[in-house]
């Protein structure tokens, strides 16, 4: 059985972030994905993230509520980061830094 575990997730229309990207119809940029995605996961087994390769497929829009979801998957792990309605707005894989927090 695969070990998983999931993480809610909402970005504040107040995000720093949120300022340039992109002015009048403001979308989550990756990158705070992707960083939320490497807190979850430390979070979860205490491992940093080494590697993150993802496919952005949906934008994530300012106070919208999604979900991660990390799964094991041998020496990786696989992420999904989905709308509530369970549309997919990201996924992809890690690879832990083991041995290091």
């Amino acid at each position: 059985m695969t070990a998983s575990h999931s993480v809610p997730l909402c970005i504040a229309p107040d995000h720093p972030a949120l300022a340039g990207h992109f002015p009048g119809r403001p979308v989550v940029p990756g990158v705070v994905l992707l960083q939320r995605v490497a807190t979850a996961w430390k979070a979860w087994r205490g491992m940093a993230v080494g590697q993150l390769d993802a496919k952005f497929i949906q934008p994530l829009l300012p106070g919208e509520a999604a979900t991660i979801v990390l799964r094991e998957d041998g020496d990786h792990a696989r992420f999904e980061v989905a709308r509530a309605d369970g549309q997919s707005l990201a996924r992809g894989t890690l690879a832990p830094v083991r041995g290091r927090a």
